[in-house]
């Protein structure tokens, strides 16, 4: 189906919608999820009532009752399999006396509205609301189900969210497509210059090193000393350049972001593809772009340290904690192999756990008919912007579903990609989005859906 023939279809009152989507955004942004006491059980009773007061069919399911997941449907003919629109309803934990818009207050300050999940993911939450409201009340026929999943415990504990609803509920939600949190349109200077769609994600890994040796008086220094033999592993280990690996997304990233960007840059991106260039490209990545450097390779950051007790005494034992990001097909054990001959230490060994406490799985297509939809929209809806596929560096719970055969495709509103080095991005203490954005995402979503499920 053309994006044209399903929009004539049916065409929302936008001026109308956009009224409505800012109050329920504003509503969620409003509710503290948090954590305790409530969880997110307040977003789950609110899009509940949201959703059946239009006469959409609704199921909750949950391992905890203040922690519900949210699974809504409006079925189509079957002509073809379901798509899935995903988001979480959960936020991160804030320190109110470092926000200058209170947390939770959705306030509205010059074109921003400010709050905890204002971006990470109420914004996805109220555009997949909206869309479910909208394919209702306007009656489109529809060749596949639609489905809407509120998920909780994004942040830490899919156990009790996406895992759990994919693992324990899987008829409620199998699809064949599904749109998640994960990417970004990007806006510099005032000029959009691309939409990021995750696609992949690397897979976490929390790796210990455990180094040992004698125990003795601080003021006799032994050749074993274990923190000494720690520091020279990690000091070998954060040397060392994991091998590159390309993979088609990430092949395809570098080569759609050469287009877009500066005749400088572009020989850096484009110059991946040559053996001879690629040494001195890598080691201006690691120096002055992490994130790229990130998605050539499975990397390895020191995240913590535990030796000693007092000042006078030599531990036997000194340890260290490594956030390994692996790409997704990497062989782990053999990873852990060649790790420790990184290392070469005496007497230090790498304890890694038996799996990761998230999935591995095959990157999303970037051929299949979803991407090419969400190509031809954003050319509708983003003027001037390339889709480019991405890796994701952290990890969603899309893959959760991905490990499960549905490609899953990660999306998100336009940011000012000045705001993140500004402190208004996710997580941060003053997080944000741009009004008009909320709409304009609102729309997107609504756009996609229409095309990739609607009736000729």
């Amino acid at each position: 189906m053309t994006i044209a023939l399903a929009a004539r279809a049916a065409e929302p009152d936008w001026n109308k919608v956009n009224e409505e989507t800012l109050r329920r955004y504003r509503t969620l942004v409003q509710m503290d999820t948090s954590g305790a006491p409530n969880f997110e059980a307040p977003a789950a009773e609110y899009l509940k009532k949201a959703l059946e007061d239009e006469g959409i069919a609704v199921e909750i399911f949950a391992t905890d009752p203040r922690r519900p997941n949210v699974v809504a449907r409006i079925k189509g003919n079957g002509m073809k399999r379901p798509v899935l629109i995903m988001a979480h309803t959960d936020v991160v934990g804030i320190q109110p006396e470092k926000w200058t818009h209170p947390p939770f207050s959705a306030e509205i300050a010059g074109e921003f509205i400010y709050g905890r999940g204002t971006t990470d993911d109420k914004d996805n939450v109220t555009a997949g609301l909206m869309t479910m409201l909208l394919l209702k009340r306007l009656g489109v026929p529809l060749e596949r189900d639609v489905i809407f999943l509120a998920e909780a415990g994004e942040e830490g504990t899919p156990s009790i969210g996406a895992q759990f609803v994919a693992d324990q509920h899987w008829d409620a939600i199998a699809a064949e497509y599904c749109l998640a949190e994960g990417g970004n349109v990007y806006n510099k200077g005032g000029k959009i210059s691309r939409m990021l769609v995750s696609t992949t994600e690397k897979t976490p890994y929390a790796l210990r090193l455990v180094a040992h040796g004698t125990s003795g008086h601080g003021s006799r220094p032994l050749p074993d000393n274990a923190i000494a033999r720690l520091a020279n592993a990690l000091s070998r280990i954060t040397a060392w350049e994991p091998p590159m690996r390309f993979n088609d997304t990430t092949r395809t990233y570098f080569e759609r972001l050469a287009t877009i960007s500066t005749p400088e840059q572009a020989a850096r991106y484009n110059g991946l593809s040559d053996p001879a260039k690629r040494a001195a490209i890598n080691q201006y990545f690691r120096q002055s772009e992490p994130m790229h450097w990130s998605m050539l390779r499975t990397s390895i950051s020191p995240t913590m340290l535990k030796a000693g007790f007092r000042v006078n005494v030599i531990p036997s034992e000194a340890e260290a904690t490594l956030d390994v990001r692996a790409l997704p097909d990497e062989n782990m054990p053999a990873f852990v192999e060649q790790l420790k001959k990184v290392a070469n230490e005496p007497s230090v060994e790498i304890i890694a756990p038996e799996r990761s406490h998230r999935v591995a799985a095959q990157p999303s297509s970037i051929t299949s008919e979803m991407f090419q939809v969400l190509e031809r929209v954003q050319k509708k809806v983003y003027p001037g912007a390339v889709t480019i596929p991405t890796m994701s560096t952290g990890a969603s719970d899309k893959v959760f579903f991905q490990a499960k055969g549905v490609n899953c495709y990660g999306i998100g509103p336009l940011l000012d990609e000045e705001d993140g080095a500004l402190g208004f991005g996710a997580h941060a203490d003053q997080e944000r989005l741009r009004e008009k954005e909320l709409y304009r995402f609102t729309q997107f979503n609504w756009e996609v859906i229409l095309a990739i499920a609607g009736r000729n």
